[in-house]
């Protein structure tokens, strides 16, 4: 087949894909779902709209977040791969991803694919188990926002180096593979870690131990990147630090109702869990800088945003269940735990880009080892040791499920279609070679590999001209 013949069958291939989905939104998503007379109430009903609106704020700031740390070649691809997960996703959970997340449960593991297939049964009456206060369909709206921004989460552990038609079908089966699963196991009434005790308020386990491992795995299978800035003598400087702090306040900013929305209500937990996110986030960032300066480095900015950021994600699977004093310890002692981590990923040379693993994936772990120490009531310094050792137990065993899982799909994905790009793509950038915009001017310049290969010149508006 030639080339033209083939780029022809793939256009095909997606008009058909395009096609099949209105036929399916047009035919198969119900315009009438079943209802009961369970009451509405209006403070609840608000703020989880509320929330659900704060969650999803947190994708577009994440892709500020990660944008603005990556090259000036590779802005626009790094953003995207997180803006995408927002219509990618979407689909997925409307489809099917719900209802494996949520529906009738299948041997503690799975929902059951065909009890909110198409978002059937999915109406504006409350649900006994899910949302007993306020419509159901806003619960599975806010549960989608965290299905999103899961997947984008991984991106920065491979940044500037996937082919994006690659990360594509790898999100749709993570997705439907790694994440529903565990949601179900952990978050549904029936499922196998919620029956033995595990504590996840928000998403420590579910979203951002899930995110850690399955981008460790991203980062070890595609290996190290081939270039770096040659005039930074192999360093990876930021692109736009600026775009880090806006991407930072609007991560803090929509973990509250990351957090506090968890609570499915207005009520005392969403008060708690609120009041922790905000000390916990506050402490971890405060911590961070004064490890650096402890350590010789000079106070950043990048330091102080990453900071808050691990903090929340320390608190996230403990949020309504720890004190307020607590809650600062979580932080303080969350961030010197990554920031140490992060040391110890760079000593072993692992190319995880933008340090998912160390912030959001020791940032998990940390907090749900803190939470099985604190959780009132059950926790460890209550004198609950059963509670304890069955969290350390999941802990392994959500562990060897996510990144094994990842890695299987990464080594599926890659058999479908290549995951790295070639090495004169990613000379030029992805934003070019990938997508064929540019955050700045057509330039020239020099990258070297990290090998320490001769010194390559790549013009990249010749490139673009090659690639027509």
């Amino acid at each position: 087949m030639t080339k033209n013949n083939a780029t022809t069958s793939k256009k095909k291939k997606y008009f058909l894909l395009i096609l099949s989905l209105l036929i399916m939104s047009l035919f198969l998503i119900p315009t009438t779902t079943i209802e009961n007379d369970l009451p509405i109430n209006g403070a609840d009903t608000a703020w989880m709209l509320t929330a659900t609106v704060l969650v999803f704020f947190m994708t577009p700031g994440l892709s500020f977040f990660y944008g603005g740390m990556v090259s000036k070649e590779n802005i626009i691809s790094t953003m995207l791969q997180s803006f995408i997960s927002l219509g990618v996703v979407s689909i997925i959970w409307v489809v099917v991803g719900f209802s494996l997340s949520f529906g009738e449960d299948i041997g503690g593991v799975i929902g059951n694919p065909f009890t909110y297939f198409m978002f059937r049964n999915v109406g504006l009456s409350p649900h006994v188990d899910f949302a007993p206060t306020f419509p159901f369909l806003i619960f599975a709206m806010f549960q989608l926002k965290f299905a999103i921004i899961t997947p984008a989460i991984i991106t920065g552990s491979f940044a500037e180096r996937i082919k994006f038609d690659s990360y594509l079908i790898f999100i749709v089966l993570f997705s439907i593979f790694i994440y529903t699963p565990l949601a179900h196991m952990v978050w549904h009434p029936e499922g196998i870690l919620r029956k033995i005790g595990i504590l996840d308020f928000a998403g420590g386990t579910v979203v951002h131990m899930s995110a850690g491992y399955a981008a460790l795995a991203g980062a070890i299978i595609l290996g190290k990147r081939r270039v770096l800035k040659s005039n930074n003598g192999g360093s990876h400087n930021p692109v736009n630090i600026p775009f880090i702090l806006l991407g930072t306040g609007m991560l803090w900013f929509g973990w509250f109702g990351f957090n506090a929305g968890s609570a499915l209500g207005a009520n005392k937990d969403a008060a708690l869990a609120f009041g922790t996110t905000a000390l916990a986030s506050a402490s971890a960032m405060v911590s961070w800088v004064l490890y650096d300066r402890i350590m010789g480095r000079k106070v950043s900015a990048v330091g102080a945003a990453i900071g808050a950021v691990v903090g929340l994600v320390a608190i996230t699977p403990g949020a309504a269940y720890v004190t307020l004093g607590q809650s600062v310890f979580i932080g303080f002692a969350g961030a010197m735990i990554s920031n140490i981590a992060l040391y110890v990923k760079n000593k072993k040379g692992l190319d995880d880009t933008l340090d998912v693993f160390p912030c959001h994936g020791i940032g998990g772990i940390s907090g749900m080892i803190f939470t099985a120490i604190f959780a009132k009531d059950v926790g460890l310094i209550y004198g609950d040791y059963v509670s304890f050792f069955i969290h350390m137990g999941a802990l392994v065993g959500v562990s060897i499920f996510t990144f094994g899982g990842a890695y299987v799909l990464y080594m599926i994905t890659d058999k479908i279609s290549p995951l790295r790009v070639d090495k004169e793509e990613e000379l030029v950038g992805l934003d070019i070679s990938q997508h064929g915009e540019s955050y700045v001017p057509t330039v020239s310049k020099d990258y070297t590999k990290i090998d320490e290969e001769p010194r390559v010149s790549i013009t990249r508006g010749n490139y673009y001209k090659k690639r027509k």
